[in-house]
């Protein structure tokens, strides 16, 4: 299996890591650590050399309980890390449900769209589709601001794969061809512990849809409830989290701990072959 993301084509017979650089004063678990210009270059380039196949830059923390920004504050944070890291040689998706913020990322260098909204908002089908960019489309319940208020399914792994189901459909239907798709379960996104349990065991009914299944479980609440460990003492369950996602064939793990996890899905590769 492959993904086609702009000039890129990323072979995923081996999972791939997608770094997180979070260009907000507010997300969960590192926001305003790199806000400043010169910080979240520093940090992208970090994670590349620490082996991040993916870089994912986002300029709206979508965090439970965040406050959305305007969409110029979004592209005020975004475009210029953008145009620092021209010159990478890994894809950068964009972190962002504004189809304006997708269509200006995509023309300033961007190849991959990862939308929690899931190309939901008005054209977002129509500006990924013009382009030759991947797309993550992701699975949530609610908005931000209240999602983990009171989520509630009757059966949270066939009502989550009959969503990306439907996305995958729409996304096809506007032009977007099936090898530049990929889905997010969206761990956490109005989900209670349970229904994150639920998902993580159920991995592969996800995989089951025909496309690549990224995974974000990188430092989430659901592993400190486990562990009773604060956000920044949660590199090594996350890793953890990670691996066993891995095993249950996701293709792609979202992260802030790059290195640690490249050396944990290098033992796992090692022993596979």
């Amino acid at each position: 299996m492959f993904l086609l993301c702009g000039k890129f084509k990323l072979d995923l017979s081996q999972p791939k890591i997608m770094g997180i650089v979070n260009v907000t004063p507010d997300s969960f678990s590192d926001g305003g650590k790199h806000l400043a210009l010169e910080a979240a270059i520093a940090h992208a380039r970090r994670l590349i050399e620490e082996g991040a196949d993916i870089l994912d830059i986002g300029g709206e923390s979508t965090r439970p309980g965040a406050e959305p920004v305007s969409e110029q504050e979004e592209l005020d944070r975004v475009l210029p890390v953008l145009e620092g890291l021209r010159d990478i040689s890994v894809p950068i998706s964009i972190d962002t449900y504004k189809p304006e913020v997708m269509r200006q990322a995509l023309a300033a260098g961007a190849s991959m769209v990862n939308d929690v909204n899931a190309l939901q908002a008005a054209g977002a089908l129509d500006v990924v589709a013009q382009t030759a960019a991947a797309v993550c489309l992701m699975h949530k319940q609610g908005a931000p601001q209240n999602m983990q208020q009171q989520p509630h399914y009757q059966e949270i792994i066939s009502e989550v794969s009959n969503f990306l189901r439907e996305r995958i459909v729409a996304a096809a239907e506007a032009g977007i061809a099936s090898e530049r798709l990929l889905v997010d379960p969206g761990f956490g996104f109005g989900k209670t512990l349970g229904h994150n349990l639920a998902m993580l065991k159920n991995m592969q009914a996800f995989t089951a849809l025909g496309v690549p299944v990224l995974a974000g479980l990188s430092r989430k609440s659901m592993l400190g409830t486990i562990t009773g460990r604060e956000v920044g003492e949660r590199v090594a369950v996350s890793v953890a989290a990670a691996l066993i996602a891995v095993q249950r064939d996701a293709s792609i793990v979202r992260v802030h701990d790059v290195r640690e996890t490249v050396d944990a899905l290098r033992v796992w590769s090692a022993i596979e072959r």
